[in-house]
């Protein structure tokens, strides 16, 4: 699960992204966000600009463990001023002699307080907000690395999520992945695949949720006839039945886009944006229908109710993305040009 798309050389087997989704939507069928969550982190979110653009030396160091299950891996990139907003992040990495020192600090970090690296995001010069930025390998067991605390959070409870501060961090320049100041480009490359995992993973448990509900309308019993003998739960049930089919077609042509080598930036930000939305709808429309039983945490619809009541999947990041595709346009093709 963790070397599906990375290159043989390093442990991976080598196939294309749609193999990737495949596992995510199977993943789905965990009755619980976290875990898939972090597969994700691990196998397609931290790791794909190190194996598109790392050195050979660092995907050794790095990737291969990762690849592996040896190391575990986190992606710095949000910080307490920066959550969709990317290009405004504060963290510096300056470079004294063949070293970066780095200073700042990093927040909403999965797997951050058990992550053997980060893939971290840092400012490494003064220019423009989108070309003074670098992608680097960090370690983190370096002195200077503060993991302030496991943060306490609504759902994804099995998940860590770690607020870190930097403290004159060193780390070598050779650490760098790909070119310096191409960072924030290598990112918005990383988001497509995360954005696509993402809705992958939501795919299955709204069905199952949809599923139980009818199962439980069926047999529930008010006024002396099923729940859903009522007209107006058939229709809501087949409505969002067929919200959620409309979502896996467009992940659908989405994915194979993108492993035909296209920029799609657009269609990967509509279908996370819809996969928050319809999580939080079918959850909760659902959850009208189990009555008192939807109050208690034994029902699936009630964890994910709360798990996606406020959805990171829903991301601004979506939204912002979809009025900067010009100028993405023009970051895939410096990318594909290099």
């Amino acid at each position: 699960m963790l070397c599906i798309k990375h290159c043989r050389e390093y442990g991976g087997m080598g196939l294309d992204f749609s193999y990737n989704i495949a596992v995510a939507e199977e993943l789905g069928s965990i009755r619980c966000g976290g875990i898939p969550m972090a597969i994700g982190v691990q196998a397609g979110m931290a790791t794909p600009a190190l194996t598109r653009f790392g050195s050979d030396e660092l995907r050794k160091q790095f990737l291969a463990p990762t690849i592996a299950g040896d190391f575990v891996a986190c992606l710095g990139i949000s910080e307490a001023g920066a959550g969709s907003d990317v290009a405004n992040i504060k963290t510096t990495a300056v470079k004294k002699g063949d070293e970066y020192v780095i200073n700042g600090g990093k927040m909403w970090t999965t797997s951050g307080c058990q992550a053997d690296w980060m893939c971290l995001l840092a400012n490494t010069s003064e220019g423009p907000p989108h070309r003074n930025k670098s992608l680097i390998c960090l370690p983190m067991d370096l002195h200077g690395i503060h993991i302030a605390k496991k943060i306490d959070k609504l759902g994804m409870r099995s998940s860590d999520t770690a607020q870190i501060f930097f403290e004159d961090v060193r780390v070598p320049c050779k650490n760098l992945i790909g070119e310096e100041g191409m960072g924030f480009t290598y990112q918005m490359l990383q988001f497509q695949e995360e954005r696509l995992w993402g809705v992958a993973t939501v795919l299955t448990p709204l069905e199952t949720i949809i599923q139980e509900t009818i199962e439980y309308t069926r047999q529930r019993k008010v006024f002396d006839r099923s729940v859903l003998h009522n007209q107006v739960v058939h229709f809501r049930l087949a409505e969002l039945a067929t919200e959620l089919e409309l979502l896996r077609s467009l992940l659908y042509r989405t994915v194979a886009l993108y492993v035909e080598g296209n920029d799609v930036t657009k269609f990967a930000s509509m279908a996370k944006l819809k996969a928050g939305r319809l999580a939080r709808e079918v959850t909760d429309s659902c959850l009208q229908f189990w009555g008192g039983m939807g109050f208690t945490s034994e029902v699936l619809v009630s964890r994910f109710y709360s798990k996606w009541s406020d959805s990171a999947l829903c991301s601004p990041v979506c939204l912002s993305a979809l009025f900067t595709l010009p100028w993405m346009a023009e970051l895939w093709d410096r990318v594909h040009q290099k």
